[in-house]
C-alpha cells in the first residue's frame, strides 16, 4: 500500500493491582533512542487501524487489545520520515497518539527494535527521546490515574466511537 501522509504512535501499559501503572518504550535498532511503536499510516487506513497494525508488525501486540485515544497530536518535518513523498509543498504531518492496554508484559520485536523495558512514568519520561512521545506518554499517565480513558472500538467488537481528528 502507498504511505499516507500521517505518522502514529502506540504507547503500551499494564494496569497491576496496587501498583503504579508500568509503559513499554522500546529501543530503535538503527539510531538507538528511547520511544513509542511509531510508524506512518497506508493509503485508506484511519489513524487507528495504522496503530492496531504497526503495534501488531512492531511488538507483535494483538489486534484485539484495547486501545485508548490521546488527544496528544504532534507535527513531525517530512525530512525525519520518508523526505519529500507527498510533494514539495507537505512539509509536515500529523502524528496521532493512542494508549494500548497489555494483557501480557511479552512483546515479539520486528528488526525495528533491538529491546524494550517495562518501567514506570518517570523512567519512561526520562528515557524517551521525542517530545512528542514525552507529551503523549504524561497524557496516557494523567488518564489513567484520573481513569479518565477513552476506549476505541474492537474489531468486530463494541466500544466508545473516538472523536474524529
Amino acid at each position: 500500500m502507498k504511505r499516507a501522509p500521517y505518522q502514529i504512535l502506540v504507547l503500551p501499559f499494564r494496569k497491576l493491582k496496587g501498583r503504579d501503572p508500568l509503559y513499554a518504550i522500546f529501543r530503535r535498532a538503527d539510531c538507538g533512542v528511547w520511544q513509542g511503536i511509531a510508524g506512518g499510516g497506508e493509503f485508506g487506513e484511519s489513524p487507528l487501524e495504522s496503530a492496531r497494525r504497526e503495534a501488531f508488525e512492531e511488538g507483535g501486540i494483538p489486534l484485539h487489545n484495547t486501545y485508548f485515544a490521546l488527544d496528544s497530536l504532534s507535527t513531525i518535518p517530512v525530512v525525519n520520515i520518508c523526505g519529500f513523498k507527498w510533494g514539495p509543498n507537505v512539509l509536515v504531518v500529523p502524528e496521532h497518539s493512542f494508549g494500548v492496554e497489555m494483557y501480557s508484559p511479552e512483546f515479539t520485536l520486528s528488526n525495528e527494535h533491538s529491546e524494550y523495558r517495562w518501567v514506570p512514568y518517570a523512567a519512561a519520561y526520562r528515557l524517551l527521546e521525542w517530545d512528542s512521545n514525552k507529551n503523549a506518554l504524561w497524557e496516557l499517565d494523567t488518564r489513567i490515574r484520573k481513569r479518565k480513558l477513552r476506549s476505541l472500538r474492537r474489531p468486530g467488537g463494541k466500544g466508545q466511537r473516538a472523536r474524529p481528528r
